[in-house]
């Protein structure tokens, strides 16, 4: 997928866990961890609001485009192999 999300980087940036975000938006920790990892596949407007709400940022300081051929450079480049994951 070309989009890439940059949560860990915000959460890091404002001193929060992962856990500390869950429950201070209402979202669960499973579904906050499916969505930092970047295997979401979607994610509704109401989420993303909550969550640039509450880290203080835009969604852009979250969400990223890289096309493919980019995304596979790179993580070669960090020693993963790319795949869709449902």
């Amino acid at each position: 997928m070309s989009i890439i999300v940059k949560l860990d980087d915000m959460l890091y940036k404002r001193r929060m866990t992962l856990t500390e975000l869950s429950e201070k938006i209402g979202i669960t920790l499973a579904n906050l961890s499916i969505l930092k990892t970047g295997k979401a596949r979607a994610i509704r407007f109401s989420t993303l609001d909550a969550i640039c709400e509450a880290l203080r940022c835009q969604p852009g300081d979250l969400l990223e485009f890289a096309p493919e051929s980019l995304e596979d450079q790179v993580g070669a480049e960090l020693g993963h192999e790319t795949e869709n994951v449902l």
